[in-house]
């Protein structure tokens, strides 16, 4: 188990909640950067993020027919006192970054995640706009352009820029 941060406040913290039952629930982090994990029972844990870390929660569910539902959402957690959309398991809610439902789409993603990891950069580091604009591509039928390490490098000259 890990332990909360020293300098986050407990009450400050993006709480999610993780379900796994064979062949019928999966909620699982993709990719993020968990400061604290709570283990509920076997099949439930609950992960903790801090303010302004980005995360991926994917949720997956099926009958006895097949998938019922296929989603992947990319998250904010967001800072006291921010604005925030709730989100189902999401606690108490975050920037949405990217909202995709379906298999298709969803798969997608999961390969746009692994681009990323493939050219050495974690996921959570890329710039919000990336999943922004891959969220806008995606939902009007286009493919999202591949994140570049010159768009990485940019994002981050940026964020020095303004800090």
């Amino acid at each position: 188990m890990m332990s909360f941060p020293r300098a986050v406040p407990r009450g400050e913290l993006t709480s999610v909640e993780l379900t796994w039952i064979e062949k019928r629930i999966e909620h699982r982090i993709r990719f993020g950067r968990a400061v604290h994990e709570t283990i509920v029972n076997r099949r439930r844990r609950v992960l903790a993020f801090a303010p302004d870390s980005v995360f991926a929660f994917v949720r997956w569910a099926a009958n006895d027919f097949g998938t019922v539902i296929s989603r992947i959402d990319i998250v904010r957690a967001v800072r006291p006192r921010e604005p925030y959309q709730t989100l189902p398991h999401i606690r108490p809610g975050g920037e949405m970054l990217l909202r995709i439902t379906g298999w298709d789409k969803v798969e997608r993603v999961l390969q746009l995640i692994d681009a990323i990891e493939a050219i050495g950069i974690h996921p959570a580091d890329a710039a919000p706009d990336y999943w922004r604009q891959s969220h806008n591509r995606l939902v009007a039928g286009g493919a999202p352009r591949a994140y570049s390490l010159e768009q990485h490098q940019a994002f981050r000259l940026r964020k020095r820029a303004t800090s």
